[in-house]
């Protein structure tokens, strides 16, 4: 009896033996577990054995079980490598059979299959050509091919514009350079500003000089006025009659401004022609005054004067000789005297009110007028814009453009209270698009400096149709250009694409009392690309890394989770297959449900506590060497009886 329980010890210790030394032998194997015998006493009974005094059989070894319990997740570099932190195993297929493992040391075979050591696949959830996962589980596979380039059919541009900037364009309304004072006598009428308010009423006086009535208008809100007096001699007399008198000694020749300022200039004075008068005049205290002798024939010899005052007082004149008597061409010509007026207005004046009463002619002069922009918005002129940024797109051969937005402040619409308003330019290459070089896009922010709307479209959307991709010599380069005429383009663009159209979203853009600044700017398109890298994410989406800076999902590891993870059967190389105890798998995506994350670029190292097994080495040597002193006792006794006489 004594035998056979030393024997089933030796057993016993013999099999922990194993199991110790197993386990220390893969302390450094990636992804094992290790195992701990169990054992179970043997007692001998029967249907008709009976007593409370049984002496037991010895020990058996009733299982051995692995712990599956997490180990320590160490990173290696390499890209493929994986560790799961949790509950879960890598599903790989092995021909016809599939097994479960956590060792997550994964490369790429020549056919771009994701394998383990073992050439076994690695399992997981395909994805279609531009990397959307399917939810159809199969191989994993990286695909070595270039990327294809992508045209861009979206730009997102997220925008502060300063609500601090000035208005940098400056529109003038030029009332044309001939409007005669004489012709706005008796008038009546108001100015109209942009926020719907007037001005008092104006009444141009009878014979008021130009000057005054330059004043007056000079004096409103948005206008800018000025005056000039042109007097032609030849309009007013006979000027081989002016030219003889001037010989004469006793010519005096007497000039009055706005029925004063009176200079007499005399024939004893040195004036004996049309220069020396003209010398005279320009010499006088008159400063206002400008002579200038005009040959009107051509033959070299000066035969008329011109006289400017630049003012625009009314110029009166007369001159007497000693032979001729008095000549006198004051209010001979009341409309050449009078002068001329010279009116701007601004392009917050948006009309002439005329009174009942008055004459029509400042209104009329009004709506002839031409409006003359200053500053106007230049793509080559940075003083003529407020803020510009560019990003560059792409269209369908993968060629890359720069696209250029140019913000221009504008006056705020109404009366200026509560809204702003922003024109907006494009540009692509150097090449004006989306008809900014007729009609700028109107950006309209609230008081809160939130975006109201572009032209009207509350999502702040830019739609760039009449795009064509040139090379750098200026010439279609062969991509898809814009829709037909008449063809109606969709927003968003949908999938695939046609046409060289794409949107500009500013929805995201504000106005507020800061620096401009760029946010973010993010457009869906890109050029050709080569296989860089790869990339894990913790949901285990591998990823493919290109040249072009674009990465796009491959598949996504599949992991699998038991009932009875103890119920495992090991088949060698650091995996299990499923058993009737296991319970069938369940498998999902990691960090999902029940199931772990992944580590990129790591692994699970083996669990096993190198320490313990060493402490558990010493036990089972003991307890090995306690039974096979048990045998030798009983041997000795035996013996004893043996020789007996």
């Amino acid at each position: 009896m004594a035998f056979n329980t030393g024997l089933s010890g030796l057993r016993a210790a013999s099999v922990d033996l194993d199991v110790t030394g197993n386990n220390i032998a893969n302390a450094s194997t990636v992804g094992f577990k290790g195992s701990k015998a169990q054992f179970g006493d043997l007692y001998a009974s029967g249907f008709l054995s009976s007593g409370n005094n049984q002496v037991g059989n010895g020990v058996r070894v009733q299982d051995v079980k692995q712990s599956f319990g997490q180990g320590n997740i160490s990173d290696t570099g390499n890209g493929l490598d994986m560790a799961i932190n949790g509950d879960g195993f890598f599903v790989l297929s092995n021909g016809g059979e599939t097994r479960y493992s956590r060792a997550g040391q994964f490369g790429i075979d020549k056919e771009g299959f994701v394998t383990n050591n073992q050439n076994m696949r690695v399992q997981g959830y395909t994805a279609d050509g531009d990397g959307n996962l399917s939810g159809v589980r199969g191989d994993l596979q990286v695909e070595t091919d270039n990327l294809a380039p992508k045209r861009t059919t979206n730009l997102r541009s997220d925008l502060n514009l300063d609500s601090r900037e000035s208005i940098l364009e400056n529109r003038v309304r030029d009332l044309g350079e001939d409007l005669s004072v004489a012709d706005l006598d008796g008038d009546i009428f108001q100015i109209e500003y942009s926020d719907g308010t007037t001005s008092q009423p104006i009444t141009i006086g009878t014979d008021q000089p130009a000057n005054e009535v330059a004043e007056l208008l000079g004096s409103q809100k948005g206008v800018n006025a000025s005056a000039r007096t042109q007097f032609d001699l030849s309009e007013q007399f006979d000027m081989s009659q002016l030219v003889s008198d001037l010989s004469d000694p006793d010519f005096e020749l007497t000039i009055s401004l706005n029925g004063s300022d009176n200079v007499t200039f005399r024939g004893s004075d040195g004036i004996t022609d049309l220069d020396s008068m003209a010398a005279a005049i320009n010499d006088s205290e008159l400063n206002t005054l400008q002579a200038q002798v005009l040959d009107t024939d051509g033959d070299g010899t000066g035969d008329d004067m011109s006289i400017t005052d630049s003012r625009g007082f009314t110029i009166e004149m007369t001159y007497t000789t000693g032979g001729a008597g008095n000549q006198s061409f004051s209010d001979s010509s009341p409309e050449s005297e009078r002068g001329n007026l010279f009116v701007t207005t601004e392009r917050e004046v948006t009309g002439v009110l005329t009174d009942p009463s008055g004459t029509g002619a400042f209104e009329a002069a009004f709506d002839a007028g031409e409006t003359r922009i200053t500053n106007e918005f230049n793509p080559l002129d940075q003083r003529t814009y407020n803020h510009a940024t560019s990003t560059t797109i792409y269209d369908s051969l993968g060629n890359s453009h720069e696209l250029t937005q140019f913000f221009v402040k504008e006056p705020s619409p109404g009366n200026g209270v509560g809204q702003s308003e922003w024109s907006i330019y494009m540009q692509i290459d150097g090449e004006v698009v989306a008809g900014t070089d007729e009609t700028p896009y109107t950006a309209r922010f609230n008081q809160d400096g939130k975006l109201q709307s572009i032209n009207g479209d509350p999502n702040g959307e830019v739609l760039i149709d009449d795009w064509v991709p040139k090379d750098e010599n200026g010439l279609p380069n062969g991509a898809d250009g814009p829709p037909a005429d008449g063809e109606e383009v969709l927003t968003p663009i949908p999938e695939p694409p046609t046409t060289s159209a794409f949107v500009v979203d500013l929805g995201n853009t504000t106005q507020y009392g800061s620096a401009f600044g760029v946010n973010d700017q993010n457009q869906n398109g890109y050029t050709t690309g080569r296989l860089a890298g790869l990339d894990v994410s913790d949901q285990g989406i591998l990823f493919a890394r290109y040249t072009n800076g674009q990465s796009q999902g491959l598949g996504q590891v599949a992991l699998a989770a038991f009932n009875n993870t103890d119920g495992l059967s090991p088949v060698g190389d650091t995996t299990w297959v499923e058993t009737f105890e296991s319970g069938q798998p369940i498998i999902g995506a990691p960090d999902t449900g029940t199931l772990g994350s992944i580590a990129a670029s790591s692994v699970e190292e083996s669990n096993v506590d190198l320490s313990a097994e060493l402490v558990n080495l010493i036990i089972a040597q003991r307890n090995y060497q306690a039974n096979a002193k048990t045998i030798e006792t009983s041997d000795a006794v035996t013996q004893t009886i043996i020789n007996l006489r």
